[in-house]
């Protein structure tokens, strides 16, 4: 009988230990690098501060120490990252709008949809989505911040005077604005001042750009464009604007007869006119070529710098008669390809967008001018549920249905989809601030 060792067994025991630790480790390892990967040990607070420059994004006010915003590289980058906001759709949105209809007293009475009664409020929840990129809800103390000691002007139509007022209405929440001056039928030409941050927003009242005489009761009854010649109501300003926002598109459909050097160019819908019959495309992109020709020109020379916004054609949305109650029946958005941005809405957007690429080639020549066209057309185009209707006038159909109700197809509610435009317009301005920042 052979001597059995006293460390046989445990041997064997050993053995089964030490493969039973390898299990276990192998087994904790992916635990604990996932635990580490959700929950990572927090940074020392020295860490965020030794920050390099370009990592912080330091925004000053007129009346308050510099705000500090600081960001990681990664959300950096992701940040940096170009965002295509024509495409994407729109989703429901619980959170709705920024602002009551009921009580921004900027708002022009026919856009008040809530106050005039309208009974559906689901056009108030839904946000673009663009297909690619997060758009940022809109905070009006950042957009106070990047605006400080700055002149930001609207200039155009009533689209630019329909964006203005949404703008004025998101920023009431964090400043109130005082109305310092107006002027003109309808105040087409207003001015304000948000003194908590030295910020002055103005809209002039200028369908055309350039100088136009509109028809009239008294007058002819068709417009007329010299679109050779700036409309000098907002043109004379340009030394103290530091930001404006172009919006032409809808008047260029009535009858008009076109000037350019002192001769009759031709015009648009005369019939009783010895004029030849040249349509309004061409006529519109003079307009906007001799618009944004003498902003470069005259901000260029000198020295001053201004940021440069074209707005997009808004197409209107009427599916009937502009008297008759189902004009613009929609209560919800078009899903994405449902509707089809084309014909004439598409072709008023390619010239807007044609002539801004055009003048920023001849924007290089000189510094300090930064343009940029504001593309809304097919976000709007998808939202026909957006319009005033019959609510452009308080509570229509108090009295029951009406044989005849004017309707406005055309224009925005307040709150409504229009306020994406300004959304958009600060996005684009704070990426703008933050890579300016870096590269000082």
């Amino acid at each position: 009988m052979g001597v059995i060792s006293p460390l046989k067994g445990q041997s064997h025991t050993h053995s089964l230990t030490k493969k039973f630790l390898s299990y276990v480790l192998y087994a904790l390892l992916p635990i604990a690098l996932f635990r580490l990967y959700c929950h990572p040990f927090p940074l020392p607070q020295s860490t965020t501060d030794q920050l390099p420059h370009n990592n912080r994004l330091i925004l000053t006010t007129s009346s308050s120490p510099p705000l500090s915003l600081s960001f990681s590289k990664e959300k950096e980058i992701a940040y940096e990252t170009p965002c295509d906001y024509t495409n994407g759709r729109w989703v429901h949105d619980k959170m709705g709008p920024l602002y009551n209809g009921t009580t921004c007293d900027t708002i022009k009475d026919g856009q008040n949809c809530i106050s005039h009664g309208r009974p559906d409020l689901g056009y108030l929840y839904w946000r673009w989505q663009p297909s690619q990129c997060k758009l940022s809800r809109f905070d009006p103390n950042t957009f106070l911040n990047l605006f400080s000691n700055k002149h930001l002007a609207f200039v155009g139509d009533s689209m630019a005077r329909n964006q203005l007022e949404s703008l004025l209405c998101m920023l009431a929440a964090a400043s109130n604005a005082n109305l310092v001056y107006k002027d003109g039928e309808d105040n087409k030409f207003r001015r304000w001042h948000f003194a908590s941050h030295n910020i002055t927003i103005s809209v002039y009242w200028s369908p055309f750009l350039v100088r136009g005489v509109e028809k009239s009761n008294i007058g002819p009854d068709h417009n007329e464009l010299y679109v050779n010649t700036v409309d000098e109501r907002w043109g004379a300003d340009l030394d103290h604007i530091d930001m404006i926002v172009l919006s032409i598109g809808h008047w260029f459909l009535h009858p008009a007869v076109y000037y350019e050097g002192g001769s009759i160019l031709g015009c648009h819908y005369c019939p009783r006119l010895n004029h030849t019959e040249i349509g309004f495309y061409d006529v519109m992109s003079k307009a906007i070529k001799t618009a944004l020709k003498t902003i470069i020109e005259r901000k260029g020379a000198n020295g001053n710098g201004v940021d440069v916004f074209l707005t997009t054609f808004s197409p209107s949305h009427f599916e009937g008669e502009w008297d008759k109650a189902g004009a613009c029946p929609k209560t919800k958005p078009y899903k994405e390809g449902e509707k089809m941005l084309e014909g004439m809405d598409a072709d008023m957007r390619a010239i807007g967008v044609e002539e801004m690429e055009a003048a920023k080639i001849y924007a290089k020549q000189f510094g300090g001018l930064r343009l940029e066209i504001l593309d809304v057309s097919k976000l709007s185009l998808m939202r026909p549920d957006g319009h005033p209707g019959p609510y452009m006038y308080p509570f229509p159909f108090a009295n029951g249905a009406q044989q005849h109700v004017q309707n406005d197809c055309v224009h925005w509610c307040l709150p409504g989809p229009i306020d994406t435009w300004n959304q958009i317009l600060l996005e684009v301005i704070r990426k703008r601030s933050m890579q300016s920042r870096r590269e000082e």
